[in-house]
């Protein structure tokens, strides 16, 4: 098997001109590809956890995550007092600790600008499983977390 190029790393600084509270679609992934991880029982529960309690602790809000065997998908958002990086590092050590993820390095961000842009990052998440064939009904897969005041 050829091995597969080396990713450069990202820096997720945002310019001083986005404002804390822009919402990203964040996709972070396992270091062992196509190797059911995430959506194992005990992972996807310290994940939920963890978003839950650093929501409580004022570090981010996510809107929507869901987690694919060997990938996870977010929209969050990030206080001006927090670092995205930071909280995301943070988070995955956590996770990877109690769970046994092994993470690959960083993570992919995309800051969403409008409303629609956000609506299509929304339904590309949720259509993640059907496409993968997982399930044949988002509505199915079980290893989604939102808040109960989110919908779409």
């Amino acid at each position: 098997m050829p091995e597969l190029p080396q990713r450069k790393r990202l820096y997720h600084a945002s310019p001083n001109w986005v404002r804390g509270g822009a919402v990203y679609f964040i996709t972070i992934c396992c270091a062992l590809r196509h190797k059911p991880q995430l959506t194992l029982a005990p992972a996807f529960e310290v994940m939920k956890g963890a978003i839950e309690h650093y929501a409580r602790s004022g570090r981010w809000w996510v809107e929507l995550f869901l987690a694919m065997p060997d990938h996870c998908h977010a929209m969050a958002s990030f206080p001006e007092c927090e670092s995205m990086e930071r909280v995301m590092r943070d988070w995955k050590r956590y996770v990877a600790k109690r769970a046994g993820v092994k993470w690959q390095d960083g993570f992919f961000d995309h800051r969403l600008c409008s409303k629609e842009s956000a609506d299509e990052k929304w339904h590309y998440i949720l259509q993640n499983p059907v496409r993968q064939n997982l399930v044949k009904d988002p509505a199915e897969w079980p290893c989604i977390w939102e808040p109960k005041s989110v919908a779409r």
